[in-house]
């Protein structure tokens, strides 16, 4: 390692650490861990996704699929949590989704499978972050979408 090179430690955020960032809670807490946190620049969210899910009995109880939209709130939460956890406040802040846009899906997600969720900031300003978001499974692209969300001040 050259003299100059600088080092970043990446941070991890397990299911204890989530709940404190996020107000979800099961079944719509879809996130389990969160790990090589840099800042609110990037991340990787873990999925496990299994056949005891809720949404699993109606989509499609002999095929099951984990819902698209599922997947873009994953998304969504692992880019939130970031946003929160990167603030030095004593109350975390509420994330909302503002827009999806160019959401593609690329193969099914189903039970067994382990999602992947990178998120990589694209432009922060002000309280609104916009993040680029793929969700892999096994290192195959299972889908992607541009996500904004707009940090509100804490309540109390």
């Amino acid at each position: 390692m050259a003299d100059n090179a600088v080092t970043t430690t990446l941070e991890a955020v397990d299911i204890v650490g989530l709940m404190k960032l996020l107000p979800h809670r099961y079944p719509l807490l879809l996130v389990d861990r969160i790990i090589d946190i840099d800042a609110d620049n990037s991340a990787i969210g873990i999925k496990n996704v299994t056949v005891n899910e809720p949404h699993f009995q109606g989509h499609f109880p002999d095929f099951p699929v984990m819902p698209g939209v599922l997947i873009v709130e994953a998304m969504a939460q692992t880019a939130g949590a970031i946003c929160i956890k990167s603030q030095v406040t004593e109350k975390p802040s509420l994330v909302y989704f503002m827009t999806i846009d160019n959401a593609k899906f690329r193969r099914p997600v189903v039970p067994g499978d382990q999602l992947h969720i990178h998120v990589k900031k694209l432009k922060k300003r002000g309280n609104i972050w916009r993040f680029a978001c793929e969700a892999m499974v096994g290192g195959a692209k299972a889908a992607e979408a541009e996500i904004s969300a707009m940090m509100s001040p804490p309540t109390d």
